[in-house]
């Protein structure tokens, strides 16, 4: 543990990160998600690792410009190794790499706001610009071939019930995976309107379609066990564990065995649901900023003054759009 920061102190060299256990601590104090957690722990540990085997040790307050860019090269390669030390045969893609560099970021912040001198200004780590192309999506016949590819493929039919319920939730909904299994079976009613916490504890309602509803309703009528999740493993060691909920890992992997299986070309994942719920919605005229409520990009805090009317517009918005509606 670094020594208490004092206006104009140099930080301890005892760590190459110092104070990173204090950061981590603010980060969960001020209420960051869990997966948010995890991220700057992996992030600045990443580059703690980069700066000890990479760079032989290299002080941290000799980090410089230079430095990042070569983190970011580091990033970038194909033989860069995890925080762990495991090795990688894979670049991260560009948003990843920001990610890490705005993880650096918040650090350098965290520790300026608390009077350490830091070798270089947080502002002085550019992020690498995104390309202005949106991600491909595959045409709806094909996503809809998908959703229903688990009733084709999985021989277990709680299995099959269970992922065809997830599928049809998540392109109905538009939700994050994350935000699908934290769903518990008593934030469902007979409305279809559920009230989630998203992304950066952010709340909004998000819709059935009468479609996704029906699968729902047929998975939860075979369910027999008492576990609050939605969703829930049938198979394996946590398949027994009351508190179990299904892995968004083991969902991903499903999704690209269909896809593999059903000769789709385009690269589809749990999030391309989620892209193409609001493509399918907008190329069938639904207002942008409908959308951009459903897919929780805005708080209902900063949409108070208008909240009760822009929840109404989304989901008649939603009811008349959705592309699955039955």
């Amino acid at each position: 543990m670094a020594s208490r920061p004092s206006n104009g102190k140099r930080v301890s060299n005892r760590s190459l990160l110092p104070s990173l256990d204090d950061f981590l601590l603010f980060i969960q104090a001020n209420n960051y998600s869990h997966n948010t957690q995890i991220n700057y722990d992996r992030d600045l540990k990443t580059f703690e690792f980069f700066l000890d085997k990479e760079l032989d040790g290299l002080p941290f307050h000799s980090v410089t410009k230079r430095t990042i860019e070569q983190y970011k090269a580091y990033l970038h390669s194909r033989d860069r190794k995890t925080a762990g030390g495991a090795e990688t045969t894979v670049s991260l893609n560009v948003g990843s790499i920001n990610r890490s560099l705005s993880s650096l970021r918040k650090y350098l912040s965290y520790l300026t706001d608390m009077d350490y001198d830091v070798p270089i200004s947080p502002v002085s780590i550019k992020l690498l610009r995104m390309g202005k192309k949106h991600g491909q999506v595959a045409e709806l016949p094909q996503l809809v071939s998908l959703i229903e590819s688990p009733m084709k493929f999985e021989r277990n039919t709680m299995v099959a019930l269970r992922n065809r319920a997830a599928l049809e939730m998540l392109f109905a909904t538009g939700m994050r995976i994350s935000e699908l299994l934290s769903l518990k079976k008593v934030q469902l009613d007979d409305s279809g309107r559920i009230f989630i916490t998203g992304k950066g504890k952010k709340q909004r309602f998000v819709y059935l379609t009468a479609r996704s509803r029906k699968h729902v309703a047929t998975y939860l009528h075979e369910r027999t066990d008492d576990s609050p999740y939605l969703f829930t493993p049938e198979r394996g060691l946590n398949a027994a564990e009351k508190n179990k909920r299904l892995s968004a890992n083991y969902l991903q992997m499903k999704i690209k065995k269909y896809r593999e299986l059903l000769g789709i070309n385009v690269p589809t994942s749990a999030h391309s649901l989620r892209h193409g719920f609001a493509t399918y919605l907008a190329e069938d005229g639904a207002n942008p900023a409908a959308i951009q409520i459903l897919l929780g990009h805005e708080s209902l805090d900063t949409t108070t003054r208008y909240v009760h009317a822009s929840d109404k517009y989304a989901e008649s918005t939603h009811r008349k759009f959705h592309p699955l509606k039955d």
